[in-house]
């Protein structure tokens, strides 16, 4: 049976503008692949409420997991959980259980719990919070599309909490053999091999290293055992291999 499919969506104008450089993205998918879902697209789009509206609706429909990262902060361009309430037809507003974990952890800070920092508590009706362990502003969950912080370490935490309780399929295995020969060069025999394991992932990288052209030739799937099948055939191929 198919693995179950996931989408990624990456919200912040400092993505679109260079500002920062996106890793969530990348981790996420990491930690999809071992889990068992199969990652099918990670889109990214600014700080503009319709269009945030838009992708949420498109992704949650067209997958059966959705997560999303940044733009639930205390500033006014956070704006993700208000449009993922849209998106879903839910109501927004400060729920008390957030209210208390972000008033419980200023108060041992000494800190004021105020206006900008409850807006960090505003969840959609029905949503279930997901924990941050970090620095307690909650992400939550509504439908099939789970709103995580866009700070790494946080968004890290989150995809953790969010993982442990999804059921996912059979996690993803790779393998790389290594050619010191350009990608051109191996492409008639290397497809012919891609042809005899359609039910794997072959993929080619080229690089170039010290000045020579090499290739990574990879081999992703489901199965361990035609992975297994699958690489040693290539090292039959291109012996010279590493």
């Amino acid at each position: 049976m198919a693995n179950p499919t996931a989408a990624a969506l990456i919200i912040g104008d400092e993505i679109l503008t260079g500002r920062t450089r996106e890793g969530n993205g990348y981790y996420l998918a990491g930690e999809l692949a071992k889990a068992g879902f199969d990652l099918r697209e990670i889109r990214v789009v600014g700080d503009d409420h319709a269009t945030i509206v838009a992708a949420v609706r498109a992704l949650s429909a067209a997958h059966d997991q959705l997560f999303t990262s940044g733009g639930i902060g205390p500033t006014h361009d956070d704006i993700t959980a208000d449009a993922v309430a849209e998106a879903f037809g839910a109501p927004i507003d400060v729920r008390e259980d957030a209210r208390a974990l972000l008033a419980a952890f200023y108060a041992s800070r000494g800190v004021e719990l105020s206006s900008a920092r409850l807006r960090m508590a505003r969840i959609p009706d029905g949503a279930t919070l997901i924990e941050n362990p970090v620095s307690v502003a909650p992400g939550f969950s509504i439908g099939n599309c789970h709103v995580l912080a866009g700070v790494p370490n946080i968004f890290q935490a989150m995809v953790a909490s969010v993982l442990a309780g999804l059921v996912g399929g059979a996690p993803l295995v790779t393998q790389s053999l290594r050619v010191m020969r350009p990608e051109a060069a191996l492409a008639e025999p290397f497809a012919a091999l891609a042809a005899m394991w359609p039910e794997l992932s072959l993929g080619s990288y080229p690089f170039v290293q010290d000045g020579a052209f090499g290739t990574n030739l990879v081999v992703r799937g489901t199965d361990p055992a035609g992975v297994a099948a699958a690489m040693d055939a290539l090292r039959t191929a291109f012996p010279e291999g590493q």
